[in-house]
């Protein structure tokens, strides 16, 4: 096959949730998962999902950042990894996820990336076009989004050992480390005992999902790498997800690097989940240039944007942009930046080269 051009790295899917969770086989393509979701009502999104294995290498999306998810949250069962009755069986369910990656590298679809020898040898193969896409192992980094499933913070440890590299302390709602989305206040104190520990481990931090308090809080306590894997612009899309000008400023001035997101309200004020039409909002894939343009402006160069897209975060095409009918579509994207004036080597600044030095840096 022709390798397009240029390597892509996605730095936020919940690939394992999908296949534990929705029973999704990402070995199909997306056309076949979605065929044997014909009839069913059980998720919103059936029928409608846009990432698997043959879409990853068909968008030369060589590396990404795969999360564990598993939250114990007694106020919303109906939230994203919710639904557990205490922490012990949330770690559980992050095992049974962890087990399936490690399951996938020994099928020869995926590989932990841990360090920055991994990284470079990883990036060395996907950049070899002598080489097709089919027999690359999508490379992965391995992410907790948000920390409830910590038992204690002796647990921290453990999945360090076996390839924990960034952890977001918060998700949505309450949280037993740091309240998230839709909230406001501080980490908790098991949270600031949290991210010393991760700031002594080596770790990345997330910011994304932390309240404004706790990204002030967290970024003050945590001293090493941090970066906001799937967020966009408060100022285009105001809510309290998004991040604030001042929140762009101080990650950039850290040499973080943000991950536009491609969930379709967090791209345009007025939508609603789960009951607006991206269509109808005319929401598409270059709307998220749009933020792009926004934190450019406040930086002065295309160094910290890149891409995060979240792609399947518990939806499908029915809240992503309209023209994006699978995670290989992000490849248009190259002709919409061109297109709005940025140069070839931004485009690869913000398909991979981004990431990539924040890596390399993170891993010195």
């Amino acid at each position: 096959m022709n390798v397009p051009n240029p390597l892509l790295i996605d730095a936020h899917l919940d690939m394992s949730l999908n296949a534990i969770e929705w029973n999704r086989d990402l070995r199909l393509t997306v056309n076949q998962i979605r065929a044997q979701e014909q009839g069913m009502n059980d998720k919103i999104d059936r029928g409608r999902g846009t990432v698997a294995f043959p879409e990853l290498r068909r968008g030369n999306i060589g590396l990404v950042v795969a999360t564990q998810i598993a939250r114990f949250n007694q106020s919303n069962g109906n939230l994203p990894g919710a639904g557990w009755n205490s922490p012990e069986q949330a770690w559980a369910m992050t095992q049974a996820q962890r087990i399936w990656y490690e399951t996938m590298q020994d099928a020869g679809d995926m590989i932990q990336i841990r360090d920055r020898e991994g990284l470079e040898k990883h990036v060395s193969l996907w950049l070899d076009e002598n080489k097709p896409n089919e027999n690359k192992p999508i490379g992965y980094i391995l992410s907790l989004e948000g920390a409830d499933s910590l038992v204690n913070l002796s647990y921290l440890e453990k999945a360090y050992s076996y390839g924990l590299r960034a952890m977001g302390p918060a998700h949505y709602s309450t949280g037993r480390y740091a309240p998230g989305t839709g909230l406001s206040g501080p980490l908790t104190p098991l949270g600031r005992e949290l991210v010393r520990e991760m700031d002594r481990l080596g770790m990345i931090l997330d910011a994304t999902h932390l309240t404004d308090e706790g990204f002030d809080e967290a970024l003050s306590l945590f001293k090493g790498p941090v970066w906001a894997s799937h967020h966009n612009c408060r100022a285009l899309a105001p809510h309290q997800r998004q991040l604030t000008d001042d929140q762009i400023r101080q990650l950039t001035e850290r040499g973080g690097v943000i991950g536009g997101c491609f969930d379709a309200w967090m791209m345009k004020p007025g939508f609603t989940q789960r009951i607006s039409s991206p269509a109808a909002f005319g929401i598409t894939i270059e709307t998220i240039i749009d933020h792009y343009d926004h934190i450019c402006q406040l930086t002065g160069n295309s160094e910290h944007i890149a891409i995060g897209s979240d792609l399947d975060g518990t939806y499908g095409t029915e809240q992503s942009p309209s023209d994006l009918d699978t995670i290989a579509d992000l490849q248009k994207l190259t002709g919409l930046l061109a297109k709005r004036g940025y140069s070839a080597s931004d485009i690869d600044n913000i398909f991979h080269k981004n990431w990539l030095r924040f890596l390399r840096k993170a891993w010195k």
